[in-house]
C-alpha cells in the first residue's frame, strides 16, 4: 500500500489537523503503520493459512491443495473464521461476567461505592428471566438474578435462558437447526476444541458452530452485560453531550478514559466532581478536571452522564497528539499497544487498570471495586500532578466539536413513543407499516486504518436517512455520526427524507439514534424483537424490514456480532469481507446458503453506493413480503358506506 495523502486518511478536520501535527513532530500513528505494512499477505486475507499445529504453518495454493494433515481451503477458512467468532464472543462475554460478579457483590452488601442504581430495570429484568420479584427486596432479587446470570456462563445442558427473550418463531428456528447454545463458556470452549487439529473438517458444521457461538454472545454475554450495566449504573435516557477532539480543554486537567468496562469510569465521573479533587486541580494552576472518553467507554459514560466524547477508535493516538492530555486511562479491548510510545512524545501518562490488560510502557494501577471511589480519586490526583509538566509549545487542541443527543435505550424509546403509562412501540410500527419509515438499519462497528476514517459510516448514514430509513447506532459508528452532527433532532430537519423528518419532529428524536457501546448491540436485537411483539410486521425477526451494517469493522468482536445478527434472522452487510475468499464454498455458504437455514445472510460490499442500493432493495423486498407496499385506491365514503363500517 503506497503512503496516502492526509486527505485520504480521514474525513473530519480535527483528525486531519492532528495527523499533520503528528507528521511534523515525528509521532507514529496507526495510519502510517498501515501504509508501512504494504499489501496484506493474500494467504491471510483469503483465510487459507493454517498455523493451528506445528506441522505447519500450511498455505493452500494451486500446487498444494491440502495442508499436511489433509485439511483443504474450505476447512481452513471455516476453522479460522470460527476461531475469530470465539475470540470475539469471549471478549464481550467476559465483559458481562465481570459485571455479573459486581452485581453479586453489591447484592450481598460488599460492593463498596456501587449500588443498585435502577431498581425498576432490576425488577423488569427479573420478570423477563422468569424470577419472582414482587414482595421481595431489591438486594434479594439482585442476588437471584446474578446467580441466574452466572449459571448462563456455566450451563452444561439445555439452551440458555436468555434465548427465551427472542420471538418464539426464532427460538423454533434455533431448535430445528441445532443452533441454540448451552452455556456461554461451554460454547466458546467447544468452538476451540472443534478447530483443533483432527477434529471438525466440515466447513458447514464449523460455520453452524460459529452461529451458535455468536448467539451465546449476542443473546447471552452481551445481553447480560447491557442489562447488568443498566441496573448498576442506570438505564440510559436522552442526554446532551458533544464529540470530537475539540472537547479537550486548554485550562483544565484533561483525563481520557478508554476501553470498554464501565465500572471504573462510573466512579471517575463522581471523583472528577469531588470538591477536594477540584481544589487539587486549582492548586496546580488548572481550572478543574475535564473527563472525556475514547471508544466504547466513552459511549458508556456519555449515555449515562453526558461526559464528552473525544473520539472513536482511530482517534485514540490523535488525542494524545494534541499535547493537552494529562492521562489516558485504559482497561480492556481496542486500546492500542502504541499508546505509551505516542505518549512519550508529550507529557501524557498512560495507565492500565485491568490485571488482564497490561501494556509495556504504561503504568499499572490497581482498581479495587470495594474501594472504587478512593481508587478513582488517587488516579485523578496522579493526573493532576502531571498538569505542570504540560509543554504549552506542544499544545494544539482542534476547535472541532459537535453537539449530540445520546442515550436511546429501548426503555427510553418505549417512553418516547407511548408515554409513561402506555409504553409501546406502536407508533414506530405504524410509521413503518404506512411507509413513512421505510425500515430500520443498524449501523455498528469499528474504524479500520486500511480505509478513510468515518467516510463509509457518514456517507451511508446520510444516504439512508435521506431515503426515510431510521438508523440505530452503537460504538465507534455512533461516535462517527456524532462528530458530524447527525445525532441531534435538528439533523432531521436538514438531512432526513420528508416522511422520516415528519416522524422525528413528531416525537422529538434524531434520525440517527445512539443506543450505546458495542456490547449494547443487544439493545438493537431487543428493539427488533419489540417490533415483532408489537405486531403487524411479521412474526419473526427475519420478516422485519431491518438490516445490520458494519462499514469499517476490524475487530474479532465484530465477527461475532455479525454472526449473531445473521443467526437471529437479520441480514448483515460488511464493508470489508471476512478472510474467506480462498474458499468459494465457505463464501457461498455465508453469503447465499445461510438464507435457507436461518433466513438471513452476509453481504460483502466495499462500495458505499452499492451498499445503499442493496439496503433499500432489501427493505423494500421485506415490505413487499409483508404486503405493506400495496397501494389502495382512495375512496370517498357516502352515508351508506359509513353505516357499513363496523367501528
Amino acid at each position: 500500500m503506497p503512503d496516502r495523502q492526509p486527505a485520504e486518511l480521514a474525513v473530519d478536520q480535527a483528525s486531519l489537523a492532528m495527523l499533520a501535527k503528528a507528521a511534523a513532530e515525528g509521532v507514529p500513528h496507526a495510519f502510517a503503520r498501515a501504509d508501512a505494512q504494504g499489501k496484506s499477505c493474500t494467504f491471510g486475507t483469503d483465510g487459507v493459512c493454517c498455523r493451528i499445529c506445528h506441522m505447519g504453518p500450511c498455505r493452500i495454493t494451486k500446487k498444494s491443495l491440502r495442508g499436511v494433515c489433509g485439511a483443504d481451503a474450505d476447512t481452513i477458512a471455516a476453522r479460522n473464521l470460527l476461531r475469530e467468532v470465539a475470540a470475539g464472543a469471549a471478549a464481550h462475554s467476559d465483559h458481562g461476567r465481570h459485571l455479573v460478579h459486581l452485581l453479586k457483590s453489591v447484592a450481598e452488601g460488599h460492593g463498596g461505592d456501587f449500588c443498585l442504581r435502577d431498581e425498576t430495570r432490576l425488577r423488569e429484568a427479573a420478570r423477563a428471566w422468569g424470577l419472582t420479584e414482587q414482595g421481595r427486596g431489591a438486594p434479594e432479587v439482585a442476588r437471584d438474578l446474578a446467580h441466574l446470570f452466572k449459571q448462563e456462563f456455566a450451563r452444561q445442558e439445555g439452551p440458555l435462558e436468555t434465548l427465551k427473550l427472542a420471538p418464539v418463531p426464532r427460538q423454533g428456528v434455533w431448535k430445528r437447526q441445532g443452533l441454540a447454545p448451552s452455556g456461554i463458556d461451554r460454547s466458546i470452549v467447544e468452538a476451540l476444541h472443534r478447530t483443533n487439529i483432527g477434529v471438525d473438517h466440515d466447513y458447514r458444521d464449523l460455520i453452524r458452530t460459529a452461529l451458535r457461538v455468536g448467539l451465546a454472545d449476542g443473546w447471552g454475554g452481551s445481553m447480560i452485560a447491557t442489562t447488568v450495566a443498566d441496573i448498576l449504573f442506570g438505564t440510559p435516557h436522552p442526554v446532551r453531550g458533544s464529540a470530537n477532539l475539540g472537547v479537550l480543554e486548554e485550562k483544565k486537567v484533561n483525563v481520557l478514559v478508554h476501553g470498554h468496562e464501565p465500572a471504573l469510569t462510573e466512579m471517575l465521573v463522581v471523583a472528577a466532581r469531588d470538591p477536594d479533587i477540584l481544589a487539587a486541580a486549582r492548586a496546580v494552576g488548572a481550572e478543574g478536571v475535564n473527563l472525556a472518553g475514547i471508544c466504547c467507554t466513552a459511549n458508556e459514560v456519555l449515555m449515562r452522564h453526558g461526559v464528552p466524547v473525544a473520539g472513536n477508535f482511530l482517534q485514540q493516538e490523535l488525542a494524545l497528539v494534541t499535547g493537552a492530555v494529562e492521562m489516558m486511562i485504559t482497561d480492556v479491548q481496542c486500546c492500542m499497544a502504541s499508546l505509551p510510545e505516542v505518549a512519550k512524545c508529550y507529557h501524557t501518562l498512560v495507565v492500565t487498570t485491568s490485571p488482564m490488560a497490561k501494556n509495556i510502557g504504561a503504568e499499572a494501577l490497581d482498581f479495587d471495586d470495594e474501594r472504587a471511589l478512593d481508587c478513582s480519586k488517587a488516579i485523578l490526583r496522579k493526573a493532576i500532578a502531571n498538569f505542570p509538566r504540560r509543554d504549552p509549545r506542544k499544545v494544539s487542541i482542534p476547535r472541532e466539536k459537535a453537539p449530540l443527543v445520546a442515550g436511546f435505550s429501548n426503555e427510553t424509546i418505549f417512553g418516547i413513543l407511548g408515554g409513561t403509562f402506555r409504553r409501546s412501540f406502536r407508533p414506530l410500527n405504524d410509521a413503518i407499516i404506512t411507509g413513512r419509515v421505510r425500515g430500520v438499519a443498524g449501523i455498528v462497528g469499528c474504524n479500520n486504518a486500511r480505509g478513510k476514517l468515518d467516510d463509509y459510516h457518514l456517507t451511508l448514514t446520510r444516504e439512508l436517512i435521506k431515503r426515510n430509513i431510521l438508523v440505530l447506532q452503537t460504538g465507534c459508528a455512533a461516535v462517527a455520526c456524532a462528530k458530524a452532527g447527525m445525532l441531534t433532532p435538528e439533523a432531521a430537519l436538514a438531512l432526513a427524507g420528508p416522511s422520516l423528518r415528519e416522524v422525528c419532529e413528531a416525537v422529538g428524536i434524531p434520525p440517527v439514534l445512539h443506543m450505546g457501546s458495542c456490547v449494547d448491540n443487544s439493545r438493537i436485537l431487543m428493539a427488533a424483537t419489540y417490533i415483532v411483539q408489537e405486531g403487524g410486521l411479521g412474526n419473526d425477526l427475519s420478516e422485519v424490514p431491518a438490516i445490520g451494517v458494519a462499514p469499517e469493522w476490524m475487530s474479532e468482536k465484530a465477527v461475532a456480532i455479525g454472526h449473531y445478527f445473521v443467526a437471529s434472522g437479520v441480514d448483515v452487510i460488511l464493508g470489508r469481507p471476512f478472510h474467506t475468499a480462498g474458499s468459494e464454498a465457505v463464501t457461498r455458504f455465508l453469503c447465499e446458503e445461510l438464507q435457507g437455514i436461518v433466513g438471513a445472510k452476509f453481504h460483502y460490499i466495499s462500495d458505499v453506493k452499492q451498499a445503499v442500493e442493496t439496503i433499500v432493495a432489501h427493505l423494500e423486498a421485506k415490505r413487499d413480503a409483508l404486503g405493506i407496499n400495496r397501494k389502495t385506491e382512495r375512496k370517498l365514503f357516502d352515508m351508506k358506506d359509513r353505516r357499513a363500517l363496523d367501528v
